[in-house]
């Protein structure tokens, strides 16, 4: 089959590599989409250590069964599917709670990291385990079925802290991320909602999908702004989407006392944390990873329109000019958003 291969930091390679073949509770997918994450984009230069070549990435994805593998009864081949980026055990203490993003062998497609290598879906076909299928729902085209893992990062973004509707929120970095929050928020009927990032393209994105105020965070006082839109009190919840020293400093100073932030971002590996203001405002601080079940949940939002998936998608390729939209997304040229590539088959 073809793939997509970061054969060295910043370099891409078209290969031809085996077919995976599915193992007992597995299926062959014929993947139809696959989205250009920012994680990807950010890790084929090496600098987050969690692509480490030769890879094969990608992870959101979406496509058809072209095989089942032994004990797999639920579906057979010709299923539209898309599937949970997170291969997970199944057995470990989390997983039995449910909370799969953070199974004890948790490893996700696409990531090579010290730790494990497991490739993913930017080719022909991907083997992955059926207790990680969902089943598409008619009418919802495989590229938007592919934005599915992004969108339930959002979900469980929101999911990670019980706040006031009307407490208001805020969302820093209007990226893929940021502004699917913002849609989910709307869904949990917060106000006002308030999105924040450098890029006026993306905060004009931002309002279009629900958001009611837009901080330009070049030419104003981020914190200041907030306490305006919020009786003088600051956020109820605070959702930082970038992950940088300045940008979790900012959400930190943007939160009403007592309230939360969630810390979805990972750009940098580590980052400086304003202690004493957590502390004396008694800030609740939750880390947001990937998801834990969202995914029937985001399927049928998609499927009712209530999140938006299309105006985020900035272009759909074929996997072959992979590359340069990795050069373009990097250099973020042109407001790009999100891409998608598709398999020739």
């Amino acid at each position: 089959m073809k793939a997509l291969v970061l054969a060295a930091a910043n370099t891409f390679e078209l290969q031809d590599v085996p077919t995976p073949s599915p193992r007992n509770g597995e299926v062959l997918v014929a993947v139809r989409a696959c989205g250009i994450c920012g994680s990807d984009v950010h890790g084929m230069d090496g600098s987050t250590g969690r692509r480490q070549p030769p890879i094969i990435m990608g992870h959101e994805a979406a496509g058809v069964i072209a095989a089942v593998g032994e004990g797999v009864t639920a579906w057979r081949a010709g299923d539209r599917v898309t599937f949970d980026s997170t291969v997970y055990c199944g057995a470990c203490a989390f997983c039995r709670e449910g909370r799969v993003n953070l199974c004890d062998a948790r490893r996700v497609l696409g990531v090579s990291c010290n730790e494990y290598r497991q490739d993913g879906a930017f080719a022909e076909y991907v083997a992955v385990p059926e207790r990680t299928l969902y089943r598409i729902p008619d009418g919802v085209p495989f590229e938007h079925a592919a934005m599915t893992e992004p969108v339930s990062v959002a979900l469980h973004a929101v999911a990670r802290v019980a706040f006031a509707p009307r407490g208001g929120a805020v969302v820093i970095g209007a990226g893929t991320i940021g502004l699917l929050i913002v849609q989910a928020l709307r869904v949990h009927g917060c106000e006002p909602i308030i999105a924040v990032d450098v890029d006026p393209s993306r905060l004009d994105r931002a309002f279009a999908l629900g958001a009611h105020a837009m901080i330009d965070a070049r030419h104003a006082d981020v914190a200041n702004e907030v306490r305006q839109w919020t009786n003088g009190l600051g956020a109820g919840a605070v959702f930082e989407a970038v992950g940088t020293d300045e940008t979790v400093s900012t959400a930190i100073a943007s939160a009403r006392k007592g309230g939360a932030v969630v810390l979805v971002g990972n750009v940098s590996p580590h980052v400086g944390l304003p202690l004493q203001q957590v502390v004396t405002r008694e800030l609740a601080l939750y880390g947001s990873c990937a998801s834990a079940g969202e995914y029937t949940s985001c399927l049928d939002l998609l499927a009712r329109g209530s999140v938006r998936v299309a105006p985020l998608i900035s272009a759909v390729a074929p996997l072959e000019e992979g590359p340069e939209w990795f050069r373009r997304l990097h250099a973020r040229e042109n407001g790009l958003m999100k891409v998608v590539l598709r398999p020739s088959q």
